[in-house]
């Protein structure tokens, strides 16, 4: 009995030491990922997605608090393998850790449910997890760069805003697209495979054309997107536009397409616009849609049950010997 106490004492640390690792992994290797693609604004290097702020905040709608020192970890060792271990790099790491942990505190008190099932959980997520939290990160670290003479005061707010929609971009396109596959369960319906992958095959032609003509195509996309949301809801609209955002920010990087004759502000500043306003469309977009298929089904459900409560008590007058108020004949007159 003892032995089996001991080792249900040390379940939860050693859960909890491994999930930790597994977060740093995730933020670790989601940092390289998006260090891959990269923008220099004022002297800065910023990206134009930072999936790690996006990984911090699904790891900790999903596993809770607990799961902070993981993201502390993650980005200890982002900094580490970018910079030598210094106050203002700490500075960095305090905010990174600091804006995602916000962003969970504020989507808690909303109410937030993670199905993103409701329109509300779509815009508390833009508004409270992106937005709002995602100034802590963006201020701490501009700051701490003006701070220590890395970047010029006339150059802050442009370094502030592009580190800002950064992070923002991060939790707009990578949290929901993880919460979604923490939810899937096998086997998968293949109900609509047809129309699934045709879109897919449409998609994977049209994208990168889009992103890379030289003729501004990019509003192609849009038509795509929608529909993703209407025929596949959150799933559909999500994966369109992971996939859009990726090819539209290797083209921006790599200054081609609609790109190419840009100075290097207007290009972070049309990336990051497009890659908002998709996100933006995407989330509340599939949002309300799935909201009008819950309520739809809630309205046919309440029929539904309305209908055999009635026949219930129709049947319960024919047993007891009375016919049914339609068959009776008229009453006795006067």
């Amino acid at each position: 009995m003892a032995a089996v106490v001991g080792s249900k004492g040390l379940r939860t640390p050693v859960v909890v030491t491994l999930e930790t690792l597994a977060v740093a992994t995730c933020y670790y290797v989601s940092a390289q990922l998006g260090l891959l693609r990269e923008l220099v604004v004022e002297g800065a290097v910023v990206t134009p997605i930072w999936p790690p702020t996006g990984v911090s905040v699904a790891c900790l709608l999903l596993l809770g608090l607990r799961c902070w020192p993981g993201i502390a970890l993650g980005a200890f060792f982002v900094i580490l393998s970018l910079t030598s271990l210094t106050p203002s790099a700490l500075c960095v790491l305090a905010g990174n850790t600091a804006a995602p942990v916000v962003g969970y505190l504020l989507l808690r008190r909303a109410g937030f449910r993670t199905d993103l099932a409701r329109l509300r959980d779509g815009l508390a997520l833009v508004f409270l997890g992106a937005f709002t939290a995602m100034l802590i990160g963006a201020t701490t670290g501009a700051g701490t760069l003006l701070a220590t003479d890395r970047i010029e005061q006339s150059g802050f707010w442009a370094v502030w805003l592009a580190w800002w929609v950064g992070d923002a971009m991060g939790v707009l396109i990578v949290t929901p697209v993880l919460l979604l596959l923490s939810r899937i369960r096998l086997p998968l319906p293949l109900s609509r495979w047809k129309e699934a992958l045709g879109l897919a095959v449409i998609a994977c032609c049209l994208v990168p054309l889009a992103a890379h003509s030289s003729v501004s195509l990019l509003f192609l996309v849009y038509p795509l997107l929608i529909w993703a949301a209407l025929r596949f809801q959150l799933a559909g609209s999500l994966l369109c536009a992971l996939f859009a955002s990726v090819m539209t920010t290797v083209a921006a990087t790599d200054r081609v397409g609609p790109f190419e004759r840009l100075s290097r502000i207007e290009v972070m500043m049309k990336l990051q616009a497009f890659n908002g306003a998709m996100a933006l469309t995407a989330l509340i977009l599939s949002a309300v849609i799935t909201e009008q298929i819950y309520t739809r089904r809630s309205v046919e459900r309440a029929c539904q049950e309305l209908v055999e409560v009635l026949e219930h008590l129709t049947a319960g007058e024919a047993a007891d010997g009375r016919a049914p108020l339609e068959d009776r004949g008229p009453g006795p007159r006067e």
